[in-house]
């Protein structure tokens, strides 16, 4: 069933687009494949799903789970091996965040570099 628009792109605003495209490259193992002065794409190579990162001087990070600065978006990365997700995305640059509200550990928040939070899910 056809809906009125096709899933481009997830964009998130941050004060280094190169810097946080270079994180979610390492994260998700897709390469950067277009740079502007303030837009960075990565993808897949071979959807045309693709996450975008937009300057934006001013951003100021979620501060979940307050509500005061709620973090109104979040990515859901599937990983096999939990443990193994998390050393490697802290190594490239992610920060555990203290709040952890999955009780059966079927998936743990961080935040990346610009402090969006995302989770990586079994």
């Amino acid at each position: 069933m056809g809906g009125i628009a096709e899933f481009r792109s997830v964009v998130l605003d941050c004060p280094d687009p190169q810097g946080l495209a270079a994180f979610y490259s390492d994260l998700l193992g897709w390469p950067i494949t277009s740079v502007e002065d303030d837009w960075v794409v990565v993808t897949d190579g071979g959807s045309p799903m693709r996450v975008a990162f937009q300057l934006a001087p001013d951003h100021r990070p979620p501060v979940w789970p307050d509500p005061e600065r709620p973090q109104q978006i979040h990515l859901d990365l599937h990983v096999d091996d939990l443990d193994e997700a998390e050393r490697q995305a802290i190594k490239i640059g992610a920060r555990k965040h203290e709040h952890q509200p999955s009780e059966e550990d079927s998936f743990r928040v961080f935040l990346d570099p610009a402090g969006h939070p995302f989770c990586l899910c079994r």
